[in-house]
């Protein structure tokens, strides 16, 4: 861990971190592109998750998610920089949050959950596409990944009280 918090002192003194903690308006304006972006993100996410689920099944799901898959990669272009800024900012106490760690462990999970339909169910959707039930691994994930994405939410919006 010496070498995690010697990274994040670094970080701290960096004209870019000095930035985000001196000026009154950019942390505000970094937050609400990390937000927008994450509500895109989240939005394209849930959206194919309920439809995997079973909401609207005569919509073609490889369709959707062909359309949604560009609109979640475009918002990472901002939700990535953008937390990264934010943790600039304060990188020892972000570190030293147990809600911020939390968070980080959601968001690998979130991505292992994707990785693993994506690589698994996904695979066989021509028999599932449209009109068909999912086959239950696939709902199960699509459930997973619909809690982990509101614990990610609860988890960035508590890092302001805790």
């Amino acid at each position: 861990m010496p070498l995690v918090a010697g990274a994040a002192d670094w970080l701290a003194t960096t004209p870019l971190s000095q930035a985000m903690r001196g000026s009154p308006w950019l942390y505000p304006v970094v937050e609400t592109v990390h937000i927008a972006g994450f509500a895109v993100l989240v939005g394209a996410v849930a959206l194919f998750d309920l439809r995997v689920l079973g909401c609207a099944k005569t919509l073609p799901l490889r369709a959707l998610g062909r359309h949604l898959l560009r609109w979640a990669l475009a918002s990472l272009l901002l939700v990535i920089p953008a937390g990264v800024l934010l943790f600039a900012s304060q990188p020892r106490e972000f570190l030293s949050n147990p809600v911020f760690l939390l968070k980080l462990a959601l968001l690998a999970t979130a991505g292992l959950n994707a990785a693993a339909f994506h690589a698994g169910a996904y695979r066989g959707v021509a028999a599932w596409d449209a009109g068909h039930a999912a086959p239950p691994l696939a709902r199960a994930q699509a459930a997973l990944s619909l809690l982990l994405w509101l614990a990610i939410i609860t988890c960035g919006r508590m890092l302001a009280y805790v």
